[in-house]
């Protein structure tokens, strides 16, 4: 089970790589745009960080993403450091994660239910009255 500390140091860095983004000028990140750091996760020793990136244009393009963020990843660590006021940052270790496509795709297909289960219910409820 991860320390509280290490949860802290992930919600800190998750945070910091996702204001960072809009500085980095890879042309793979694109200053961030439809791209979101869904997680982070820190070993309890502090010495090594998963952070998952996930875009909403499809997995193809955070696997793009990912790739400009691990040439970022000295600049990146660099701010880590600076910010948490940390001697040694975490090794940063990039992944492709497709959560918010697939979130996408659920939330259409939860629109295109809604409206039959809305009729469903307004037929019952005359039934029930009548």
């Amino acid at each position: 089970m991860a320390s509280h500390k290490a949860g802290r140091m992930a919600e800190d860095i998750r945070r910091i790589v996702s204001g960072k983004m809009q500085d980095l000028k890879d042309p793979r990140i694109n200053g961030g745009e439809m791209l979101t750091v869904v997680r982070c996760e820190v070993a309890n020793d502090g010495s090594f960080c998963k952070i998952y990136i996930s875009s909403l244009e499809g997995f193809d393009r955070a696997k793009q993403a990912v790739k400009g963020f691990e040439s970022a990843s000295g600049y990146l660590k660099r701010e880590i450091s600076n910010v948490l006021g940390l001697r040694k940052a975490p090794e940063l270790k990039f992944v492709a994660d497709d959560s918010a496509e697939y979130s996408a795709r659920i939330f259409e297909k939860l629109k295109n239910i809604r409206p039959n289960q809305t009729g469903e219910t307004e037929e019952n409820g005359d039934s029930d009255e009548g």
